[in-house]
Protein backbone atom coordinates (compact mmCIF):
# COMPACT_ATOMS: atom_id res chain seq x y z
CA UNK A 1 0.00 0.00 0.00
CA UNK A 2 1.49 3.34 -0.98
CA UNK A 3 1.28 6.11 1.58
CA UNK A 4 3.20 9.12 2.80
CA UNK A 5 5.41 7.71 5.56
CA UNK A 6 8.53 8.81 7.49
CA UNK A 7 10.82 6.66 5.39
CA UNK A 8 13.99 7.74 7.20
CA UNK A 9 12.59 6.54 10.52
CA UNK A 10 11.76 3.13 9.09
CA UNK A 11 15.21 2.82 7.53
CA UNK A 12 16.93 3.77 10.77
CA UNK A 13 14.90 1.30 12.86
CA UNK A 14 15.59 -1.45 10.32
CA UNK A 15 19.32 -0.69 10.40
CA UNK A 16 19.50 -0.92 14.18
CA UNK A 17 17.61 -4.23 14.19
CA UNK A 18 19.88 -5.52 11.41
CA UNK A 19 22.85 -4.89 13.74
CA UNK A 20 21.32 -7.29 16.30
CA UNK A 21 20.99 -10.68 14.54
CA UNK A 22 20.11 -12.33 17.88
CA UNK A 23 17.25 -9.88 18.42
CA UNK A 24 16.63 -6.64 20.28
CA UNK A 25 13.81 -5.80 22.69
CA UNK A 26 11.67 -2.70 22.33
CA UNK A 27 13.09 -1.06 25.46
CA UNK A 28 16.68 -1.31 24.26
CA UNK A 29 15.63 -0.30 20.76
CA UNK A 30 13.89 2.81 22.10
CA UNK A 31 16.99 3.65 24.13
CA UNK A 32 19.23 3.30 21.09
CA UNK A 33 16.91 5.49 19.02
CA UNK A 34 16.50 8.18 21.68
CA UNK A 35 19.60 10.12 20.68
CA UNK A 36 18.68 10.03 16.96
CA UNK A 37 14.89 10.47 17.02
CA UNK A 38 13.89 12.68 19.91
CA UNK A 39 10.18 12.88 18.97
CA UNK A 40 9.59 9.11 18.59
CA UNK A 41 7.46 7.92 21.52
CA UNK A 42 6.85 4.27 22.39
CA UNK A 43 3.43 4.06 20.73
CA UNK A 44 4.77 5.50 17.48
CA UNK A 45 7.71 3.09 17.64
CA UNK A 46 5.29 0.19 18.03
CA UNK A 47 3.45 1.33 14.90
CA UNK A 48 6.73 1.59 12.97
CA UNK A 49 7.71 -1.91 14.09
CA UNK A 50 4.34 -3.29 13.05
CA UNK A 51 4.76 -1.60 9.67
CA UNK A 52 8.19 -3.18 9.17
CA UNK A 53 6.90 -6.57 10.26
CA UNK A 54 3.90 -6.49 7.91
CA UNK A 55 6.24 -5.65 5.02
CA UNK A 56 8.45 -8.63 5.82
CA UNK A 57 11.46 -6.46 6.65
CA UNK A 58 11.80 -7.72 10.24
CA UNK A 59 10.55 -10.69 12.24
CA UNK A 60 9.73 -11.27 15.90
CA UNK A 61 10.65 -14.02 18.32
CA UNK A 62 9.34 -14.79 21.81
CA UNK A 63 6.30 -13.40 23.57
CA UNK A 64 5.33 -10.65 26.01
CA UNK A 65 8.36 -9.16 27.81
CA UNK A 66 10.63 -11.69 26.08
CA UNK A 67 9.59 -10.47 22.61
CA UNK A 68 12.53 -9.38 20.44
CA UNK A 69 12.79 -7.99 16.92
CA UNK A 70 15.22 -9.63 14.50
CA UNK A 71 16.43 -8.98 10.96
CA UNK A 72 14.98 -11.16 8.22
CA UNK A 73 18.41 -12.16 6.97
CA UNK A 74 19.95 -14.45 9.56
CA UNK A 75 20.90 -17.55 7.60
CA UNK A 76 17.27 -18.48 6.93
CA UNK A 77 17.36 -18.89 3.15
CA UNK A 78 17.11 -22.52 2.09
CA UNK A 79 17.86 -21.99 -1.58
CA UNK A 80 15.54 -24.82 -2.62
CA UNK A 81 13.47 -24.31 -5.77
CA UNK A 82 10.72 -24.70 -6.70
CA UNK A 83 8.65 -24.14 -3.59
CA UNK A 84 5.29 -25.86 -3.39
CA UNK A 85 2.15 -23.86 -2.53
CA UNK A 86 1.75 -23.54 1.20
CA UNK A 87 5.41 -24.34 1.85
CA UNK A 88 7.96 -21.86 3.17
CA UNK A 89 10.87 -20.36 1.33
CA UNK A 90 13.25 -19.98 4.20
CA UNK A 91 11.96 -16.43 4.56
CA UNK A 92 9.35 -17.76 7.01
CA UNK A 93 6.30 -17.21 4.82
CA UNK A 94 4.25 -19.10 2.26
CA UNK A 95 5.49 -18.69 -1.29
CA UNK A 96 4.88 -20.13 -4.76
CA UNK A 97 6.95 -22.07 -7.29
CA UNK A 98 9.17 -19.56 -9.10
CA UNK A 99 11.39 -19.58 -12.16
CA UNK A 100 15.16 -19.06 -11.99
CA UNK A 101 14.58 -15.55 -13.31
CA UNK A 102 11.95 -14.94 -10.65
CA UNK A 103 14.32 -16.21 -7.96
CA UNK A 104 16.98 -13.75 -9.13
CA UNK A 105 14.50 -10.89 -8.78
CA UNK A 106 13.42 -12.09 -5.34
CA UNK A 107 17.02 -12.24 -4.18
CA UNK A 108 17.55 -8.65 -5.37
CA UNK A 109 14.52 -7.17 -3.63
CA UNK A 110 15.25 -9.12 -0.43
CA UNK A 111 18.54 -7.31 0.09
CA UNK A 112 18.43 -4.86 3.03
CA UNK A 113 17.26 -1.40 2.01
CA UNK A 114 20.69 0.09 2.74
CA UNK A 115 22.15 -2.15 0.02
CA UNK A 116 19.56 -1.21 -2.63
CA UNK A 117 20.16 1.89 -4.72
CA UNK A 118 17.35 4.48 -4.72
CA UNK A 119 15.81 4.76 -8.18
CA UNK A 120 13.19 6.99 -9.77
CA UNK A 121 10.47 6.36 -12.31
CA UNK A 122 11.91 5.30 -15.69
CA UNK A 123 9.66 6.65 -18.48
CA UNK A 124 11.41 4.46 -21.04
CA UNK A 125 9.96 1.36 -19.36
CA UNK A 126 6.51 2.47 -20.55
CA UNK A 127 7.60 4.31 -23.70
CA UNK A 128 9.51 1.34 -25.11
CA UNK A 129 6.55 -1.01 -24.80
CA UNK A 130 4.92 -1.41 -28.24
CA UNK A 131 1.46 -3.09 -28.22
CA UNK A 132 1.38 -6.12 -30.50
CA UNK A 133 5.18 -6.15 -30.74
CA UNK A 134 6.38 -6.14 -27.13
CA UNK A 135 5.09 -8.95 -24.93
CA UNK A 136 5.63 -9.63 -21.24
CA UNK A 137 3.97 -13.02 -21.79
CA UNK A 138 5.40 -15.28 -24.48
CA UNK A 139 3.24 -16.65 -27.31
CA UNK A 140 3.30 -20.17 -25.87
CA UNK A 141 2.41 -18.88 -22.40
CA UNK A 142 -0.48 -16.83 -23.77
CA UNK A 143 -1.76 -19.92 -25.56
CA UNK A 144 -1.62 -21.91 -22.32
CA UNK A 145 -3.50 -19.20 -20.45
CA UNK A 146 -6.22 -19.12 -23.11
CA UNK A 147 -6.53 -22.89 -22.84
CA UNK A 148 -6.80 -22.69 -19.05
CA UNK A 149 -9.24 -19.80 -18.97
CA UNK A 150 -11.60 -20.79 -21.79
CA UNK A 151 -15.25 -21.05 -20.72
CA UNK A 152 -18.45 -22.24 -22.38
CA UNK A 153 -19.61 -18.60 -22.57
CA UNK A 154 -16.82 -17.31 -24.80
CA UNK A 155 -19.16 -16.47 -27.72
CA UNK A 156 -21.80 -14.71 -25.62
CA UNK A 157 -22.24 -11.11 -24.48
CA UNK A 158 -19.41 -9.54 -22.49
CA UNK A 159 -19.57 -10.40 -18.81
CA UNK A 160 -21.88 -13.41 -19.16
CA UNK A 161 -19.52 -15.84 -17.45
CA UNK A 162 -18.68 -13.45 -14.62
CA UNK A 163 -22.40 -13.00 -13.96
CA UNK A 164 -22.80 -16.76 -13.67
CA UNK A 165 -20.31 -16.90 -10.81
CA UNK A 166 -21.06 -13.41 -9.49
CA UNK A 167 -21.81 -14.27 -5.87
CA UNK A 168 -18.71 -16.39 -5.46
CA UNK A 169 -16.48 -13.95 -7.36
CA UNK A 170 -17.65 -11.01 -5.22
CA UNK A 171 -16.56 -12.86 -2.10
CA UNK A 172 -13.31 -14.37 -3.42
CA UNK A 173 -11.91 -11.31 -5.17
CA UNK A 174 -13.02 -8.85 -2.46
CA UNK A 175 -11.41 -11.02 0.21
CA UNK A 176 -8.21 -12.00 -1.62
CA UNK A 177 -7.43 -8.51 -2.96
CA UNK A 178 -8.06 -6.98 0.47
CA UNK A 179 -5.92 -9.64 2.11
CA UNK A 180 -3.00 -8.58 -0.07
CA UNK A 181 -3.39 -5.12 1.50
CA UNK A 182 -3.12 -6.53 5.03
CA UNK A 183 -6.88 -6.77 5.67
CA UNK A 184 -7.59 -9.32 8.43
CA UNK A 185 -11.13 -10.30 7.40
CA UNK A 186 -11.41 -14.06 6.86
CA UNK A 187 -13.20 -15.42 3.81
CA UNK A 188 -16.16 -16.37 6.03
CA UNK A 189 -16.19 -12.84 7.52
CA UNK A 190 -16.21 -11.46 3.98
CA UNK A 191 -19.05 -13.73 2.93
CA UNK A 192 -21.19 -12.64 5.90
CA UNK A 193 -20.48 -8.98 5.15
CA UNK A 194 -21.28 -9.23 1.44
CA UNK A 195 -24.29 -11.52 1.67
CA UNK A 196 -25.88 -10.35 4.94
CA UNK A 197 -24.30 -6.98 5.70
CA UNK A 198 -22.86 -8.43 8.92
CA UNK A 199 -19.64 -6.73 10.03
CA UNK A 200 -17.02 -8.95 11.65
CA UNK A 201 -16.40 -8.44 15.36
CA UNK A 202 -13.08 -6.92 16.32
CA UNK A 203 -12.34 -5.47 12.87
CA UNK A 204 -11.80 -1.78 12.29
CA UNK A 205 -14.01 0.32 10.05
CA UNK A 206 -11.32 0.67 7.37
CA UNK A 207 -11.17 -3.09 6.83
CA UNK A 208 -14.94 -3.30 6.49
CA UNK A 209 -14.99 -0.35 4.09
CA UNK A 210 -12.22 -1.92 1.97
CA UNK A 211 -14.26 -5.10 1.49
CA UNK A 212 -17.44 -3.19 0.61
CA UNK A 213 -15.54 -1.00 -1.85
CA UNK A 214 -14.21 -4.09 -3.61
CA UNK A 215 -17.73 -5.48 -3.88
CA UNK A 216 -19.05 -2.27 -5.42
CA UNK A 217 -16.13 -2.03 -7.86
CA UNK A 218 -16.50 -5.64 -9.03
CA UNK A 219 -20.23 -5.18 -9.55
CA UNK A 220 -19.53 -2.07 -11.62
CA UNK A 221 -17.04 -3.90 -13.86
CA UNK A 222 -19.47 -6.75 -14.47
CA UNK A 223 -22.64 -4.66 -14.85
CA UNK A 224 -20.91 -2.34 -17.33
CA UNK A 225 -18.78 -5.03 -18.99
CA UNK A 226 -19.68 -3.81 -22.46
CA UNK A 227 -18.83 -0.20 -21.63
CA UNK A 228 -15.77 -0.17 -19.37
CA UNK A 229 -12.35 -0.14 -20.97
CA UNK A 230 -8.78 1.05 -20.77
CA UNK A 231 -9.57 4.74 -20.59
CA UNK A 232 -9.25 7.46 -17.93
CA UNK A 233 -12.99 7.51 -17.20
CA UNK A 234 -13.08 3.82 -16.28
CA UNK A 235 -9.94 3.81 -14.18
CA UNK A 236 -10.59 7.05 -12.36
CA UNK A 237 -14.08 5.88 -11.45
CA UNK A 238 -12.73 2.46 -10.48
CA UNK A 239 -10.32 4.23 -8.14
CA UNK A 240 -13.10 6.43 -6.75
CA UNK A 241 -15.12 3.34 -5.79
CA UNK A 242 -12.18 1.43 -4.31
CA UNK A 243 -10.93 4.45 -2.36
CA UNK A 244 -14.29 5.65 -1.03
CA UNK A 245 -14.06 6.68 2.63
CA UNK A 246 -10.46 5.44 2.88
CA UNK A 247 -8.41 8.52 1.99
CA UNK A 248 -7.78 11.53 4.21
CA UNK A 249 -8.67 13.81 1.30
CA UNK A 250 -12.00 12.67 -0.14
CA UNK A 251 -11.37 14.78 -3.24
CA UNK A 252 -8.40 12.52 -4.05
CA UNK A 253 -10.81 9.68 -4.84
CA UNK A 254 -10.82 9.27 -8.62
CA UNK A 255 -8.36 12.14 -9.13
CA UNK A 256 -4.79 11.83 -10.34
CA UNK A 257 -2.43 12.71 -7.52
CA UNK A 258 -0.94 16.16 -7.20
CA UNK A 259 1.75 15.49 -4.60
CA UNK A 260 4.73 13.15 -4.20
CA UNK A 261 4.33 9.82 -2.40
CA UNK A 262 6.76 7.32 -0.92
CA UNK A 263 6.55 3.57 -1.31
CA UNK A 264 6.91 2.00 2.10
CA UNK A 265 9.57 -0.74 2.15
CA UNK A 266 11.11 0.28 -1.17
CA UNK A 267 13.89 2.52 -2.51
CA UNK A 268 11.68 3.41 -5.48
CA UNK A 269 10.71 7.09 -5.82
CA UNK A 270 7.54 7.50 -7.94
CA UNK A 271 7.06 10.23 -10.49
CA UNK A 272 6.25 13.54 -8.80
CA UNK A 273 5.32 16.08 -11.52
CA UNK A 274 1.50 16.15 -12.01
CA UNK A 275 1.60 17.07 -15.70
CA UNK A 276 4.10 14.33 -16.57
CA UNK A 277 2.14 11.87 -14.47
CA UNK A 278 -1.07 12.66 -16.36
CA UNK A 279 0.71 12.27 -19.71
CA UNK A 280 2.07 8.88 -18.65
CA UNK A 281 -1.33 7.81 -17.31
CA UNK A 282 -2.99 8.47 -20.65
CA UNK A 283 -0.13 6.85 -22.54
CA UNK A 284 -0.35 3.78 -20.30
CA UNK A 285 -4.07 3.34 -20.89
CA UNK A 286 -3.72 4.01 -24.61
CA UNK A 287 -1.13 1.28 -24.92
CA UNK A 288 -3.19 -1.11 -22.79
CA UNK A 289 -6.23 -0.57 -25.04
CA UNK A 290 -4.12 -1.35 -28.13
CA UNK A 291 -2.80 -4.69 -26.82
CA UNK A 292 -4.43 -7.48 -28.87
CA UNK A 293 -4.33 -10.25 -26.25
CA UNK A 294 -6.52 -10.09 -23.09
CA UNK A 295 -3.94 -11.84 -20.88
CA UNK A 296 -1.18 -9.52 -22.00
CA UNK A 297 -3.53 -6.60 -21.30
CA UNK A 298 -4.25 -7.94 -17.81
CA UNK A 299 -0.61 -8.42 -16.92
CA UNK A 300 0.46 -5.12 -18.51
CA UNK A 301 -1.92 -3.28 -16.16
CA UNK A 302 -0.62 -5.23 -13.15
CA UNK A 303 2.91 -4.16 -14.08
CA UNK A 304 2.58 -0.59 -15.28
CA UNK A 305 -0.22 0.96 -13.22
CA UNK A 306 1.29 0.39 -9.75
CA UNK A 307 4.68 1.42 -11.15
CA UNK A 308 3.26 4.77 -12.26
CA UNK A 309 1.35 5.30 -8.96
CA UNK A 310 -1.18 7.63 -10.63
CA UNK A 311 -3.28 7.94 -7.46
CA UNK A 312 -2.33 8.91 -3.91
CA UNK A 313 -3.14 5.38 -2.70
CA UNK A 314 -5.07 2.25 -3.71
CA UNK A 315 -3.07 1.83 -6.94
CA UNK A 316 -2.44 -1.90 -6.59
CA UNK A 317 -6.12 -2.55 -5.88
CA UNK A 318 -7.03 -0.64 -9.03
CA UNK A 319 -4.50 -2.68 -11.02
CA UNK A 320 -5.82 -6.02 -9.71
CA UNK A 321 -9.41 -5.24 -10.59
CA UNK A 322 -8.38 -3.50 -13.80
CA UNK A 323 -6.55 -6.66 -14.83
CA UNK A 324 -9.92 -8.42 -14.78
CA UNK A 325 -11.51 -6.09 -17.33
CA UNK A 326 -10.28 -7.96 -20.45
CA UNK A 327 -10.99 -11.32 -18.82
CA UNK A 328 -14.57 -10.34 -17.95
CA UNK A 329 -15.18 -8.82 -21.37
CA UNK A 330 -13.90 -11.92 -23.18
CA UNK A 331 -15.79 -14.34 -20.90
CA UNK A 332 -12.55 -15.86 -19.69
CA UNK A 333 -12.10 -17.20 -16.20
CA UNK A 334 -11.50 -14.17 -13.91
CA UNK A 335 -8.42 -13.67 -11.76
CA UNK A 336 -9.44 -13.69 -8.09
CA UNK A 337 -5.94 -13.75 -6.48
CA UNK A 338 -7.24 -16.42 -4.14
CA UNK A 339 -4.46 -18.05 -2.05
CA UNK A 340 -1.75 -15.72 -3.44
CA UNK A 341 0.93 -15.30 -0.73
CA UNK A 342 1.22 -11.64 0.21
CA UNK A 343 5.03 -11.67 0.30
CA UNK A 344 5.36 -13.21 -3.16
CA UNK A 345 3.09 -10.50 -4.56
CA UNK A 346 5.01 -7.76 -2.74
CA UNK A 347 8.36 -9.09 -3.94
CA UNK A 348 7.13 -9.30 -7.52
CA UNK A 349 5.85 -5.72 -7.38
CA UNK A 350 9.11 -4.48 -5.84
CA UNK A 351 10.99 -6.14 -8.72
CA UNK A 352 9.06 -3.89 -11.11
CA UNK A 353 9.47 -0.78 -8.95
CA UNK A 354 13.20 -1.04 -8.37
CA UNK A 355 14.57 -2.99 -11.36
CA UNK A 356 11.85 -2.89 -14.06
CA UNK A 357 11.97 -6.69 -13.96
CA UNK A 358 8.64 -8.47 -14.50
CA UNK A 359 9.81 -12.09 -14.06
CA UNK A 360 8.75 -12.65 -10.45
CA UNK A 361 5.44 -10.82 -10.81
CA UNK A 362 4.82 -12.91 -13.94
CA UNK A 363 5.39 -16.08 -11.89
CA UNK A 364 2.81 -14.81 -9.39
CA UNK A 365 0.35 -13.91 -12.17
CA UNK A 366 0.60 -17.32 -13.82
CA UNK A 367 0.29 -19.25 -10.57
CA UNK A 368 -2.63 -17.09 -9.41
CA UNK A 369 -4.48 -17.49 -12.70
CA UNK A 370 -4.09 -21.26 -12.74
CA UNK A 371 -5.42 -21.32 -9.17
CA UNK A 372 -8.43 -19.22 -10.16
CA UNK A 373 -9.19 -21.43 -13.16
CA UNK A 374 -9.06 -24.56 -11.07
CA UNK A 375 -11.53 -22.98 -8.67
CA UNK A 376 -14.11 -21.53 -11.06
CA UNK A 377 -14.04 -23.97 -13.92
CA UNK A 378 -14.54 -26.83 -11.46
CA UNK A 379 -17.60 -25.00 -10.16
CA UNK A 380 -19.12 -24.31 -13.57
CA UNK A 381 -18.69 -27.92 -14.69
CA UNK A 382 -21.41 -28.81 -12.20
CA UNK A 383 -23.69 -25.92 -13.16
CA UNK A 384 -26.80 -26.43 -15.28
CA UNK A 385 -26.92 -25.14 -18.84
CA UNK A 386 -27.95 -21.45 -18.72
CA UNK A 387 -31.55 -20.62 -19.58
CA UNK A 388 -31.44 -18.65 -22.87
CA UNK A 389 -34.56 -16.70 -21.78
CA UNK A 390 -32.77 -15.45 -18.67
CA UNK A 391 -29.83 -14.38 -20.80
CA UNK A 392 -32.04 -12.60 -23.33
CA UNK A 393 -34.13 -10.75 -20.75
CA UNK A 394 -31.59 -10.38 -17.98
CA UNK A 395 -31.85 -6.59 -17.71
CA UNK A 396 -35.69 -6.44 -17.82
CA UNK A 397 -35.77 -9.16 -15.15
CA UNK A 398 -33.50 -7.10 -12.90
CA UNK A 399 -35.70 -4.02 -13.41
CA UNK A 400 -38.91 -5.93 -12.57
CA UNK A 401 -37.46 -7.51 -9.42
CA UNK A 402 -36.15 -4.12 -8.30
CA UNK A 403 -39.51 -2.43 -8.92
CA UNK A 404 -41.49 -5.04 -6.97
CA UNK A 405 -39.06 -5.15 -4.04
CA UNK A 406 -38.51 -1.40 -3.75
CA UNK A 407 -42.26 -0.84 -4.11
CA UNK A 408 -42.96 -3.20 -1.24
CA UNK A 409 -45.30 -5.24 -3.45
CA UNK A 410 -46.31 -8.89 -3.39
CA UNK A 411 -44.79 -11.05 -6.18
CA UNK A 412 -48.16 -11.43 -7.92
CA UNK A 413 -48.73 -11.72 -11.66
CA UNK A 414 -50.60 -8.41 -11.61
CA UNK A 415 -47.76 -6.55 -9.90
CA UNK A 416 -45.18 -8.11 -12.20
CA UNK A 417 -47.20 -7.12 -15.29
CA UNK A 418 -47.40 -3.57 -13.99
CA UNK A 419 -43.64 -3.46 -13.30
CA UNK A 420 -42.87 -4.90 -16.74
CA UNK A 421 -45.03 -2.38 -18.57
CA UNK A 422 -42.93 -0.47 -21.05
CA UNK A 423 -40.08 -3.00 -21.05
CA UNK A 424 -39.08 -4.58 -24.35
CA UNK A 425 -40.43 -8.14 -24.04
CA UNK A 426 -42.09 -9.52 -27.22
CA UNK A 427 -45.66 -10.73 -26.86
CA UNK A 428 -44.70 -14.35 -27.53
CA UNK A 429 -42.31 -14.34 -24.54
CA UNK A 430 -44.39 -12.35 -22.05
CA UNK A 431 -46.03 -15.33 -20.32
CA UNK A 432 -42.67 -17.07 -19.87
CA UNK A 433 -41.06 -13.82 -18.72
CA UNK A 434 -43.72 -13.21 -16.05
CA UNK A 435 -43.31 -16.78 -14.79
CA UNK A 436 -39.54 -16.29 -14.68
CA UNK A 437 -39.90 -13.03 -12.73
CA UNK A 438 -42.35 -14.61 -10.30
CA UNK A 439 -39.92 -17.49 -9.66
CA UNK A 440 -37.07 -15.05 -9.13
CA UNK A 441 -39.04 -13.08 -6.55
CA UNK A 442 -40.27 -16.16 -4.73
CA UNK A 443 -36.76 -17.54 -4.44
CA UNK A 444 -35.07 -14.24 -3.59
CA UNK A 445 -32.96 -14.43 -0.41
CA UNK A 446 -30.10 -12.64 1.39
CA UNK A 447 -27.48 -14.44 -0.63
CA UNK A 448 -28.91 -13.53 -4.04
CA UNK A 449 -29.88 -9.85 -3.70
CA UNK A 450 -26.63 -8.71 -5.38
CA UNK A 451 -27.75 -10.48 -8.55
CA UNK A 452 -30.57 -7.94 -8.87
CA UNK A 453 -28.48 -4.93 -7.71
CA UNK A 454 -30.51 -4.65 -4.52
CA UNK A 455 -29.27 -3.58 -1.13
CA UNK A 456 -29.70 -6.01 1.73
CA UNK A 457 -31.72 -3.37 3.62
CA UNK A 458 -34.17 -3.12 0.69
CA UNK A 459 -34.69 -6.87 0.65
CA UNK A 460 -35.17 -7.09 4.43
CA UNK A 461 -37.71 -4.27 4.36
CA UNK A 462 -39.64 -6.01 1.56
CA UNK A 463 -39.47 -9.35 3.36
CA UNK A 464 -40.76 -7.81 6.59
CA UNK A 465 -43.76 -6.32 4.78
CA UNK A 466 -44.63 -9.69 3.22
CA UNK A 467 -44.49 -11.43 6.61
CA UNK A 468 -46.96 -9.04 8.30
Amino acid sequence: MSRVVPTEELHLIEQIIAAHPQGIGIAKLAQTLASRLTNLNRRTLQRRLKNLQEEGRIITEGESIALVYKPVFSGRITGKEPVQPGATTGFDEAYIPISPEGKAVRDQVRQPLVQRKPVGYQRAFLKDYEPGTTFYLSKSLRAQLHEMGRTHERNRAAGTYAREILNRLLIDLSWASSLLEGNTYSRLDTQKLIEFGQEAAGKNAQETQMILNHKAAIEMLIEEADQVGFNPFTFQNLHAILAENLLHDDEACGRLRRRPVDISGSVFLPLAMPQVLEDCFRQLLGKAAAIPDPFEQAFFVMVQLPYLQPFEDVNKRVSRLGANIPLIQNNLCPLSFIDVPQQAYIDGTLGVYEFNQVDLLRDVFIWAYERSCQRYLAITQTMAEPDPLRIRYRQPLIQVVQAVVRGGQAPSVQNIRKAAKGLVVPKDDQVAFIKMAQDALQHLHEGSVARYRLKLSEFLKWKARRNR
